[in-house]
């Protein structure tokens, strides 16, 4: 039984929690100068809590921009709930972070990627592979961000 660090589970852990940081940094002072987000979520992940219309619309991946009006954004360990403007329509969402597929903000050229794993992963708080079972996702090709993109970061590059 060979044993090794998870580090793609490592980072996504990692990664995840910046994002719990710097959204609980803007539920309690505000967006600060330029700074805003886009946010692409699962739709269809356990937890996420849309509007039926939203979730017809939008059956697997959602954009949500929070920059000039959002409301009531509240933070906790598993995710965020904020209200959101649709068309002078306020609706409510919560979303897990384990949710997340893209966190963007255009302002600093930052931006994060969540690839989607093929293997089971229900215990995220496992440190260690205890198997190799050869089912991850293939490397993504490097590409170089156009003028005003952010840059994404792909965790698939660092697996072996």
């Amino acid at each position: 039984m060979s044993r090794s660090i998870d580090y793609g589970n490592l980072m996504h852990n990692a990664m995840r929690s910046l994002i719990r940081e710097v959204l609980g940094d803007v539920a309690k002072n505000g967006l600060p100068g330029k700074h805003h987000f886009f946010i692409t979520f699962d739709t269809n992940q356990d937890g996420v809590e849309i509007a039926d219309w939203l979730s017809d619309r939008y059956p697997g991946d959602m954009t949500i921009v929070m920059q000039h009006w959002f409301d009531r954004l509240e933070v906790s360990e598993e995710g965020f709930g904020v209200t959101l403007n649709f068309g002078d329509n306020p609706e409510r969402l919560y979303i897990p972070f384990d949710a997340i597929r893209t966190f963007v903000d255009p302002s600093v050229e930052f931006g994060l990627r969540f690839e989607t794993q093929t293997s089971d992963e229900d215990d995220d708080d496992e440190l260690y592979d205890d198997e190799d079972d050869g089912d991850e996702a293939p490397m993504a090709e490097d590409a170089k961000p156009a003028p005003h993109e952010a840059e994404i970061v792909s965790l698939d590059k660092f697996r072996k």
